[in-house]
């Protein structure tokens, strides 16, 4: 084989190689960050996988939050109106987080389908509605105020 062939075709390998490694690389990193979103249903028809970050929005049930007396634990439901969720969940709540309203909690779902939320995210105001939550409530029927349609 002539030297400069030789040469072009090492230079080649070593771009594919490099670029290979660096690829994996970055979509090794990457896995440990994605944060995919799950509504209640499909949680309770166990699509969701236990034990990695996750995301489960929808409307918070009235009558279902639970706070602690002696900590900032609080145990709640999240429903999109065909299955619901327990979340429990330590720390401050944000301001609007209240029964009968919008919410997306991030956590790991335990073996038992209790989501450990790392954090609790409420809606905006009366009209917002994060985009994923709105899907799933419109896709079991419900509006955004949780009135069927």
């Amino acid at each position: 084989m002539h030297p400069v062939r030789k040469q072009r075709l090492y230079l080649v390998l070593f771009i594919v190689v490099f670029s290979s490694a660096a690829i994996g690389l970055v979509t090794y990193a990457l896995r440990g960050n994605i944060n995919l979103f799950f509504p209640p249903a499909e949680v309770a028809a166990g699509k969701a996988p236990v034990g990695q970050p996750i995301r489960v929005g929808g409307m918070v049930v009235d009558g279902s939050v639970q706070r602690s007396s002696d900590s900032l634990a609080v145990r709640f439901e999240i429903t999109d109106f065909e299955a619901t969720v327990p979340v429990i969940y330590e720390g401050i709540l944000p301001d609007l987080f209240d029964e009968g309203q919008g919410a997306v909690a991030s956590g790991e779902l335990s073996e038992d389908g209790v989501l450990q939320a790392t954090e609790v995210l409420a809606k905006h105001d009366e009209n917002y509605m994060p985009p994923e939550v709105a899907d799933a409530l419109e896709k079991s029927g419900y509006d955004h105020k949780g009135v069927k349609q």
